[in-house]
């Protein structure tokens, strides 16, 4: 018997939704960098170029290490903006793997402070504000961080990047289209402005995962970064991205109790497990905090978890007959609203699954920061 919650992780779709993310970066005519900042996986890292070592972006110090440390990556990208307390790591895995290892900044004063505490060259891109008014400057802005980059002592400017997250508001195909024409935009008038001062913009990085399904082209980008559509979710199946079966993340949980008074199963997964993200409600307030299905199939079940305590998750049933379908100590599925998020929750690996959905081994996540 297993000991629940546990995260389970489908190698057939993980493996379909890869080649489909290779494809569709193939036949735009760029690199694909997977993002790991959902996987957080050596393993899934393999996956994603076909077994084989590739480009990666990640998010964290430990990401980085542990893919450089295994040979997954040697050609890294940093994606949140570097601070000058993480350079004694980034330092220590180029001079320990001879890895590359690109940061990002957005500001003239970060810029500076890298510079001042650096005690090696670094590759750092110019981080371009596209539209979701995160972080980075807007394209305009974008040439005066790139002068503080490449007048520094330590730092070679190698280009700039954008994120159009904002992608995951729309679920018409249209409008992500035109998003993600907005990140091509952004980040190629910034290069071209970049490289018509005199100064080298060799890489142009854009990304997202529903930008990277409907872009119409990426004329001028060099590389395109995706993560969470490795995995799929029910924010991103809400928005049309994916469908049911492509899901490769769930978490397995048990029926510990039936509260007849409430009508609903109670989980052992509960906020915890599956996080309380609810970005699938936009476009399919149904899903609350996840959708059950099958414990061995994988197949939806009309169920969903509303309430999302700390360990407990409660799922409202119909009717009584469901008491029947799942009594106390059954297992069920719980697909997730965002997989980044749930994946998080401190499982520390996932069980993976073969396509019958038997367990067949496990994969170790790089959790954390430090």
């Amino acid at each position: 018997m297993l000991d629940t919650p546990r995260l389970l992780l489908d190698a057939a779709r993980l493996e379909a939704n890869a080649r489909r993310l290779r494809d569709r970066a193939a036949a735009l005519g760029v690199s694909f960098r997977p993002h790991f900042k959902t996987a957080k996986s050596v393993e899934v890292a393999l996956v994603s170029h076909g077994g084989q070592p590739g480009p990666a972006t990640v998010s964290t110090m430990k990401e980085a290490e542990a893919l450089a440390a295994s040979g997954a990556s040697t050609d890294i990208l940093l994606a949140a903006t570097a601070i000058p307390a993480r350079l004694p790591r980034a330092e220590a895995l180029m001079r320990r793997h001879g890895a590359r290892l690109v940061l990002v900044v957005d500001t003239p004063e970060m810029a500076g402070m890298l510079d001042a505490a650096a005690t090696m060259p670094h590759e750092v891109l110019v981080e371009v504000d596209s539209g979701e008014h995160r972080a980075g400057v807007p394209p305009e802005r974008a040439l005066a961080v790139a002068r503080a980059i490449h007048g520094g002592r330590n730092l070679r400017l190698a280009g700039v990047m954008t994120h159009g997250g904002h992608s995951y508001g729309s679920n018409d195909p249209e409008a992500i289209a035109d998003i993600a024409e907005a990140e091509r935009v952004a980040t190629v008038s910034a290069a071209e402005a970049i490289r018509g001062a005199g100064m080298p913009a060799p890489i142009v990085s854009v990304g997202s995962s529903p930008t990277l399904l409907h872009a119409r082209h990426l004329t001028g980008v060099t590389e395109v970064r995706a993560g969470v559509s490795l995995f799929w979710d029910l924010a991103q199946m809400s928005r049309g991205m994916c469908a049911w079966d492509d899901m490769a993340l769930s978490v397995l949980s048990t029926v510990i109790g039936h509260n007849r008074q409430s009508r609903a199963l109670v989980l052992d997964a509960g906020a915890l497990a599956l996080s309380k993200d609810v970005t699938a409600n936009a476009f399919a307030p149904e899903t609350a905090y996840g959708t059950l299905g099958d414990a061995q199939t994988g197949a939806a079940l009309p169920l969903h978890v509303t309430s999302a305590y700390q360990e407990h998750g409660m799922v409202p049933v119909p009717d009584e007959s469901w008491f029947e379908r799942l009594p106390v100590g059954s297992l069920v599925r719980v697909y997730p609203n965002h997989a980044c998020l749930t994946a998080a929750g401190g499982y520390g690996a996932y069980d993976v699954l073969d396509g019958t959905g038997n367990s067949i081994a496990r994969w170790a996540r790089v959790d954390g920061w430090h």
